[in-house]
Order: structure tokens, then sequence, then C-alpha cells
């Protein structure tokens, strides 16, 4: 059961642990007025496209757990990995130059001829970037260890970030988003049913969930695979949530970790003519520009369940995480 102790105790926890702030919160959190009308079911969005930091999206909450741990152990680099239009790797570039520290970044896929999306932000930040045309996450993060022993035998002190910043530090920051959607709730009289959002590296679900198993709260978090099959993701995202829940003296149980599969198409980062269509019924039913990596194909899901009248009777958040840049490359 959801009280007041629990998520005072969370709160107190999570202070504990240093933050080097970037977003601007909480974000809005508002009525999806046009769907909710047509489907008769409420729907709302947490708007994290627009945390306020570096073109925004909700990495920049995982960031300043995890820039404030990396300037509490003295560091001055920060090494990261992902995809060519990561949104994690230009918002790091962007922490970490605030921060007033170098940063180095892995980008899967070829140099381009001509920048775009989030690649000419990296640029404009002053990122040094290396590239690596494979579509595997591992030959990502191998030249990312490789990248952060060369730095180290050249002097610096390297704060090596997996990608996405899905580590135990970097979840904190979305278990404090999660206390700031129980806050929307009491602010707009709502209880959510489910949250919907999408799931890459894991990190953003962990946190979600690890924040409804300590506060007993009821609904459900329900996690769009935007990468990985189910079975191999829901093992990733309970490890994680397990080992975060646990340095907040938490625990979390296997059942809460639920995630669909069906809305990734061929690989990651390759556009689905769903997700397409979803990016376009947000943008010209609400004003809400989403991305063909992650948001686009969680809103598929969405409006898949709203028109299969799975959703009926039901209060559903859909989470915006972000990504606009990646929409101009």
């Amino acid at each position: 059961m959801l009280t007041r102790d629990k998520i005072d105790y969370l709160e107190n926890r999570l202070g504990k642990f240093p933050k080097f702030p970037l977003s601007l919160v909480p974000t809005p959190c508002h009525r999806l007025n046009s769907l909710s009308d047509t489907y008769g079911v409420e729907i709302y969005c947490k708007r994290d496209d627009l945390t306020g930091f570096g073109l925004g999206g909700n990495k920049s909450r995982k960031l300043e757990l995890l820039i404030g741990e990396a300037l509490k152990n003295g560091c001055d680099t920060i090494v990261t990995s992902g995809g060519i239009q990561s949104n994690f790797c230009r918002l790091a570039a962007a922490a970490a130059v605030v921060a007033g520290m170098s940063v180095y970044l892995v980008l899967g896929g070829k140099k381009q001829a001509k920048l775009t999306g989030n690649v000419v932000l990296d640029n404009l930040l002053g990122a040094h970037i290396r590239y690596v045309d494979s579509p595997d996450w591992t030959d990502w993060e191998k030249e990312s260890e490789a990248l952060s022993r060369e730095l180290t035998g050249q002097g610096q002190k390297v704060f090596k970030i997996p990608i996405g910043g899905s580590v135990p530090v970097g979840v904190l920051g979305y278990i404090t988003a999660f206390l700031e959607i129980l806050n929307d709730e009491k602010r707009l009289g709502i209880t959510f049913n489910q949250i919907v959002h999408a799931t890459g590296s894991g990190g953003t679900q962990a946190g979600l969930v690890v924040g409804k198993e300590i506060t007993g709260w009821p609904g459900v978090i329900n996690g769009i695979s935007v990468a990985k099959a189910r079975d191999e993701m829901e093992q990733v995202i309970f490890n994680l949530a397990v080992e975060t829940a646990g340095i907040l003296g938490g625990r979390v149980e296997r059942k809460s970790i639920m995630l669909d599969d069906g809305f990734i198409g061929p690989e990651y980062a390759v556009p689905t003519p769903e997700g397409e269509k979803a990016i376009e019924v947000f943008a010209r039913r609400e004003g809400i520009f989403l991305d063909h990596v992650y948001t686009g194909k969680a809103a598929s899901a969405l409006l898949y369940w709203l028109e299969q009248g799975k959703l009926s009777g039901q209060t559903v958040l859909f989470l915006h995480t972000g990504g606009h840049p990646e929409l101009f490359a």
C-alpha cells in the first residue's frame, strides 16, 4: 500500500547521494485531450522531453547522479557509448562540459559525410568522437573500455558510463522521477493505472519499478522494448532493479518487470511503419513530437492497445522520454 511514510523514507535515502543539478523539474504532466476524447480513455503525458537541459530528455535525470558521482571521485573525463544518434551521449557531452570535464563518445555507426541530428550537437559541445561501424552494443562497449584504458594511461582520471547510464547510480535519477509522478497524481487529482514508456538499456524502467516497489504504488509499469527481446531484457531490468533497490534498503519482485517486445521492428534504431504513424498522430493530434528510435515505437504500442480496447476504463500515463534531435537525422 502506498503511504506517506514510504515516500518520505525513499526521498530521505535518495537525498544522501551526490547530485549535479541539470534538469528543470518537475516536468509538465498533462492530459492528451484529443486522444483521450477519441478513445474514451484518460491519457496523460509526462513531458520528460522538456527537462530543459541540452535540448531535453529523460537522461539528464540519470546524469545528475552520474556526474555527481564522477566529481565526488575526482574524475576529469567522461567516456560513454551509444548509437550514432544517441540521446544519452548528447546529454552526457553537455553535462560533462558544464561540469568542467572532458568528454569522449563512442558512437555506433559510420561517420557521416554531413553531420545530422544529435551528432551536430555532439560536435558543437566539443565532444571527442570515435565511430564503431557495427550495430552490436557489445562492440561499442568494447571500444569504450579500450578508450578508457588508453585515456587512463595518458594520466586522465576517467569515469566510464555504460550505454544509457543504466547502472544503479544512474537509475536513482529515475526513482526521483517516479516520486515526481506521484506528485503529479496528487496535483491532478487522479491515479494512474499504468505507465507506458520506451525501454532501451533498461535504466528508466528499473528506476520506475524500484520506486513502485518501495512506495507500494499499485499501478503497472509497462515497458515497450525498442532494442532487445523480452526474456533477455526483462532479466537485465530485474537485475538492475534488484541492485538499485538494495542500496536503498528495498527489494523488487520479478513479477513487477513487464515488457512488450512486439514493437521493435527489424532492429534497434530502424523505423517501423507503426512508429511512423504514431509520430504523425501525436504531431497532428497533440502537437507533440516523438522520435523514430524510442518514443515513436512506444507510442505505437499505446495506440495499438487503444484501438484494441485493451485500456478501457483506465487512466494511463505515457512517459515521453525525449529524443527530438533524432527527427533531424
